[in-house]
């Protein structure tokens, strides 16, 4: 019998933050659903991590997107879940996308909120749910989850460099808006905190906006990592 949900890890170099996600998933994968870790050519300790609290594990080639889709070609589960691997899930929010599955909606998403202190990053991620529900495109912080024969259908996300999370919201909210789910996942806010806050939502926005203007993907990786540097 296939299960509800399978949960889809893309990782790499994330042996500092991947044991409190598996902490997180381990009720979940004890009720029954499928835990996949994809790994993107890590050098420390991540796959060993995974194997032992994983359904299983598995190696593709480097790239967020590349990496969801070669778990999802594998996913028995009804339901894919794409979680980052530094995000933290609460009991809360687990036993909330059991209940909204029951409903057996095409999509969904999480709101979100940074784990750092400060009322800047409280409202960052306050404007980052808001966005989503106003505008029915998520970002992969927000743990998308989506119905596994309609992601199929889809071709999965496209193999592009950066974006592939709003680049498959828009596709998918031409067939429905997503469910919308509270409480929030908390993803890490080191990013933001590191290359300074307001200059991270700069980027973020000029990336964004690019993206939507027809900027290529990989120009925006290119620019990313380069603005990502502190």
């Amino acid at each position: 019998m296939s299960p509800l949900l399978s949960v889809i890890v893309p990782v790499r170099n994330e042996a500092h933050v991947l044991p409190a996600l598996l902490d997180d998933l381990a009720a979940l994968r004890l009720a029954g659903a499928e835990l996949i870790v994809v790994d993107g050519g890590s050098d420390d300790a991540s796959c060993a991590l995974a194997s032992a609290r994983a359904d299983l594990v598995l190696e593709s080639p480097a790239g967020r997107a590349r990496q969801m889709n070669a778990g999802a070609a594998v996913a028995r589960g009804d339901y894919l879940w794409f979680v980052h691997a530094d995000t933290r899930i609460s009991a809360g929010a687990v036993q909330r996308l059991l209940d909204a599955l029951q409903a057996r909606p095409l999509w969904g998403r999480f709101d979100v909120r940074l784990s750092g202190r400060g009322l800047a990053l409280r409202l960052i991620g306050t404007m980052i749910s808001l966005r989503s529900r106003l505008t029915g495109v998520a970002s992969g912080d927000q743990g998308i989850f989506v119905a596994r024969e309609a992601f199929r259908a889809l071709n999965g996300y496209a193999d592009i460099d950066l974006m592939e999370d709003l680049e498959l919201s828009r596709r998918l909210k031409q067939l429905v808006r997503p469910v919308c789910l509270r409480p929030p996942l908390e993803t890490s806010s080191r990013r933001w905190e590191e290359r300074g806050v307001w200059r991270t939502v700069v980027l973020m926005w000029r990336l964004r906006l690019a993206y939507y203007c027809g900027a290529s993907p990989s120009r925006l990786a290119r620019e990313y990592h380069r603005g990502s540097r502190p």
